[in-house]
């Protein structure tokens, strides 16, 4: 149940049990290692430089336990220089860094650089390119500033990131930026349980829907027979327990177990960012949550997009943006006199973390009211359209594997879908029918007909009246530099059983995975993800970019971390040039610690 090579002696259950002993017999200790909030995150904060390296002058990061305040509890956390988020980290490009970590803890930990181009020796991922920092030793991360713009980091190692061992990263530029601000906020997003992380999993294996409180009521099913009527509301009933899901499954863990944090304080602590009326502010959202996506908006505020994956983008004018774990959101704002609540909304409904912008301190604005949870629809998994092209309702029967079945002529083009054939997946672009199923047991579901889903704005958006960002919105100010058609197609299914609780990637967890997923290099390959289960999952590879074919031609924007949708065939082309073993994973936690990992050879 847990990544060996990557969580060492034991897995993820044994770091974490044999961390609560340890803490079960140090809670004295822990009383006097109270953790503290980073200057950035202190409320009111008006910003703050962080820990910065200067012509590789090295910076010093200590890993330990610490105890940490929400809500009035205190809950044991590992923090970075006994910060929760940890301290800011600055660097600049064209120089190198050299930070030095030391490990405090009884257990193997590790800092991740996340969506640094560095060599593989350096990434950070025990087991995968190197052995882990040991307790009680120092590791010196030493490498080259290559790029700019806003990053993080967080342990690689067990539960330690979701027991707070995260950071902001900034690298400053050597070239201005193509915009300009007066003010700059980190908005770190996060979510934190009093729960250990073997509960929680050992609560999802029992039971898949364990933290799923929304789940729909025997009164809304005679809403719907109503409506709909009987037979129409009970085979739409049907149909979700043969896939083993339910329309509500939007968040494996949700606001049942987790308090979202906003640089680090929950929502009654309101973080505080200042500004001067008249300034352009820059936030920096990064999104730290360990299983958390986040619908980010600031009411009567129009948010202009500036860079993604500190990648610098053209600017596009939203009103809401969808952030998942791994993703990082620079916006331009321009507050008038006044108070503004920065509210970041689980896309469950079931929490939120709020803020506040003001000109002074001890300001505040209205908390939106929570809006109705959303629900999935069979048009999620192509259902609709693959029943359509059979001319009735989507197949039903036993799957043989204790899913969804699929039609009968599985393996072969559906009617109306002989043109469909797997292509790019760029928007506009066929759907394409799922070929034989080979996944097993590791898969409860498939995407009937796979499309393009770059142009929406996701499940549970769009429906307010806002301009919500769409991948589809995105282009690169610089185009890229490698124009080369992909010389190769390879194909990915996102795969899971939700009652099993067990995520992979083509069915097969990292442990039964046949070995590293080759690049050759120098190669320009292209990349296909299709996500055959019905939550969304953000992909990240490490150690080299992706770039998302979404029709911006050479102004397609880089990525390191691609949010896939339930029933997406979604596609980046990528350039082999970092030689060496990366990892490729789902940043949903849990879904990582499940199985959906895996190694990436490039040589």
């Amino acid at each position: 149940m847990s990544l060996a090579p990557i969580v060492p002696r034991g897995g993820l259950y044994a770091l974490v049990r044999r961390d609560l002993l340890q803490v079960g017999g140090a809670m004295g200790l822990l009383a006097g290692l109270a953790g503290r909030a980073p200057a950035y995150a202190q409320s009111p904060a008006a910003g703050a430089p962080g820990l910065t390296s200067v012509s590789g002058s090295p910076i010093d990061l200590v890993i330990e336990k610490v105890a940490l305040p929400i809500y009035g509890r205190i809950g044991s956390a590992v923090a970075m220089n006994r910060m929760v988020p940890g301290p800011l980290i600055r660097l600049r490009e064209g120089e190198d860094a050299v930070l030095r970590v030391t490990n405090r803890l009884q257990e193997i930990s590790s800092i991740h650089w996340h969506g640094l181009l560095l060599p593989p020796g350096m990434d950070g991922v025990p087991g995968v390119s190197f052995a882990g920092i040991r307790p009680g030793e120092t590791f010196i991360y030493r490498f080259p500033v290559r790029q700019s713009g806003t990053y993080w980091c967080h342990s690689h190692s067990g539960g330690q990131e979701l027991l707070g061992l995260y950071a902001p990263l900034i690298i400053d530029p050597i070239r201005p930026e193509p915009f300009r601000y007066q003010r700059d906020h980190v908005v770190m997003l996060s979510d934190w349980s009093f729960e250990q992380p073997e509960q929680i999993v050992a609560n999802l294996k029992k039971q898949a829907g364990y933290y799923n409180y929304q789940k729909r009521t025997v009164g809304e099913f005679f809403r719907d027979a109503g409506r709909d009527g009987f037979g129409t509301a009970a085979g739409e009933r049907l149909a979700w327990g043969r896939m083993l899901m339910d329309p509500t499954d939007f968040a494996d863990v949700t606001g049942a177990t987790y308090t979202f944090l906003m640089n680090g304080l929950a929502p009654p602590g309101n973080w505080t960012g200042l500004f001067r009326p008249g300034e352009a502010v820059r936030l920096r959202f990064i999104d730290a949550g360990a299983m958390t996506i986040f619908d980010v908006r600031i009411p009567d505020l129009k948010m202009t997009v500036v860079q993604v994956d500190g990648q610098n983008v053209r600017p596009v004018e939203v009103d809401e943006l969808r952030i998942s774990p791994g993703e990082t959101y620079d916006v331009i704002v321009r507050p008038g006199n006044r108070a503004y609540t920065v509210f970041a909304e689980a896309s469950d409904r079931s929490g939120h973390a709020r803020g506040t912008l003001a000109p002074q301190p001890g300001m505040s604005a209205a908390v939106p009211p929570r809006r109705p949870r959303p629900l999935r629809t069979m048009a999620d998994m192509g259902m609709e359209m693959a029943g359509m092209a059979m001319g009735g309702a989507p197949a039903s029967g036993a799957g043989g594997q204790g899913g969804m079945a699929m039609p009968a002529a599985a393996g072969m083009s559906m009617p109306g879908m002989e043109g469909a054939v797997p292509g790019p997946g760029l928007p506009g672009s066929p759907p394409v029918a799922h070929g034989p199923d080979t996944h097993g047991v590791g898969s409860s579901s498939v995407a009937m007909v796979s499309r393009s889903r770059l142009g929406e704005p996701g499940d549970g958006l769009g429906n307010d009246g806002w301009r919500v960002l769409t991948y589809a919105d995105l282009r690169s100010v610089v185009p890229q530099t490698d124009r080369r058609e992909p010389g190769r197609v390879i194909e990915l299914h996102l795969t899971g059983n939700m009652e099993r609780y067990s995520w992979s990637f083509d069915g097969k967890k990292y442990s039964e995975a046949p070995g590293a997923i080759r690049f050759r290099y120098g190669e320009r390959l292209r990349l296909v993800f299709v996500n055959d289960t019905m939550m969304e999952h953000p992909i990240h590879l490490h150690g080299m970019w992706m770039e998302l074919e979404n029709g911006g031609g050479p102004n397609q924007p880089r990525l390191h971390t691609v949010l896939v949708k339930p029933g997406e065939r979604l596609t980046v082309a990528i350039t082999a040039d970092e030689p060496g073993r990366w990892a490729m994973h789902c940043h949903l936690l849990l879904h990582m610690e499940m199985g959906m990992f895996r190694v990436v050879e490039v040589a």
